[in-house]
């Protein structure tokens, strides 16, 4: 608990804690056709799920755990990470990674950038020689928009009176849980449709801009 506090703080991955779409850009380097394609499209368009869209895309990928383990190693953090983690380390607060990638991306590039611990609540995924095998734990908790509804891990009836959570994302699948937040950093498409609604929108471009917002309101 901080004097603001307490406090809860939940972070998108891809293109969050990344500088860019870790997940899109692992299907199209390694999918054999170009039928992902189509799946995105569908997705997009609202046609389809995230469940569904991800199954079809990772059924074309084909991909050995060494070439997987290279790829990954290649992935960089937005820089502005980890001092936002050393600021809430200071003040007491634990932060939540929530996504519709996969665990094993999630945190393999967190680690080889020197970074463990961060519970992490995303969809799962293995190898069977060079096909994913791909699982969905959260799926349909509260709807079947989501491959993994994000908004489920918000649902808690035990925080302390007076809880604030700050949402900090940039997609479609952050729409609905930063809905359920009291505090939004927002970029991309979640900014887009959080701007003209809530007035305590505050967008970034790259998380070094997030940084000293946050120091002012834990402080």
């Amino acid at each position: 608990m901080t004097a603001a506090g307490p406090f809860e703080i939940y972070f998108d991955f891809d293109n969050t804690i990344t500088e860019f779409d870790v997940l899109d850009d692992f299907i199209s380097r390694f999918s054999i056709n170009e039928e992902w394609k189509v799946a995105e499209e569908e997705w997009a368009a609202g046609a389809i799920g995230s469940r569904e869209c991800l199954e079809r895309q990772l059924a074309q990928v084909r991909i050995s755990p060494e070439a997987l383990a290279d790829y990954l190693r290649t992935i960089a953090i937005d820089p502005g990470f980890p001092p936002i983690l050393e600021l809430l380390r200071s003040r007491g607060v634990h932060p939540v990674i929530l996504s519709d990638s996969f665990s094993e991306i999630i945190t393999a590039v967190l680690a080889h950038n020197g970074i463990t611990g961060i519970p992490t609540f995303a969809n799962r995924m293995r190898l069977e020689g060079d096909r994913p095998v791909i699982s969905f734990p959260y799926f349909g908790s509260i709807c079947t928009t989501c491959a993994n509804c994000k908004t489920s891990h918000l649902v808690r009836r035990d925080r302390p009176a007076g809880t604030r959570k700050i949402y900090v994302g940039d997609g479609k699948s952050d729409i609905c849980p930063a809905g359920f937040c009291e505090i939004l950093f927002a970029k991309g498409s979640l900014f887009e449709h959080y701007a003209t609604i809530r007035k305590d929108c505050h967008p970034f471009a790259r998380l070094s801009e997030v940084l000293p917002r946050l120091n002012l309101l834990l402080s």
